[in-house]
């Protein structure tokens, strides 16, 4: 057969190639048609793994979030959880007080005795959950904690100095969660000394 025969001759199947080309050597280094095949089957086999351990990651992702986004509905739900039970029993105080303050032989001294345990209860459940008091009282003026409410003039504390407390503040783990509202000193005016007259002008 003749090159130019050979030119206008059609083309054969790749499978067809790979197996004349295995079988007449194509030349140092190229592999024969079975560890063509052995290659493929390999390749094809590691494939088939990756993408069975692509799906078993996409599972466990899909898993996680849906856990996940279970745990932070939760935790919103109940996040109160703790200082509620810890508010019951401030509460049961509460009503006993007000049962025995609608008693008519109800002893005043008892019903304050049992005000102050509960304020004591209310007070240790705060802080038990980081609430602390903001009760700055003689202390200086401080806008990040305190709301100014007035001034006042005074001879005995210094300017910028707390003179009163109208409502304490509260602060939640070192958050300000309502500033203490005070009153706020301030210098005293001193009378001018009145300008003397020449009465003889």
């Amino acid at each position: 057969m003749s090159d130019e025969e050979k030119m206008n001759e059609p083309s054969v199947e790749v499978e067809g190639v790979v197996e004349e080309a295995a079988a007449e050597g194509t030349g140092e280094g190229q592999p024969s048609y079975d560890e063509v095949v052995l290659m493929l089957e390999d390749a094809r086999a590691k494939a088939d793994d990756h993408w069975n351990q692509v799906l078993r990651i996409n599972a466990e992702l899909d898993n996680l979030r849906k856990r996940s986004s279970r745990d932070l509905e939760n935790a919103h739900k109940f996040a109160l959880e703790k200082f509620a039970g810890e508010l019951l029993p401030v509460r049961d105080s509460l009503e006993m007080g007000l049962a025995a303050a609608e008693n008519s032989e109800g002893d005043v001294e008892k019903i304050r005795e049992g005000m102050e345990l509960t304020l004591k209860m209310l007070s240790g459940a705060m802080e038990k959950f980081g609430i602390v008091q903001v009760d700055p009282k003689g202390e200086k003026f401080d806008p990040q904690l305190h709301e100014a409410m007035s001034m006042m003039e005074s001879a005995e504390a210094e300017p910028n100095t707390v003179l009163h407390v109208v409502q304490k503040g509260y602060q939640l783990n070192e958050r300000l969660i309502r500033p203490a509202m005070v009153v706020v000193a301030k210098a005293g005016t001193k009378p001018e000394e009145s300008p003397s007259i020449d009465v003889q002008a």
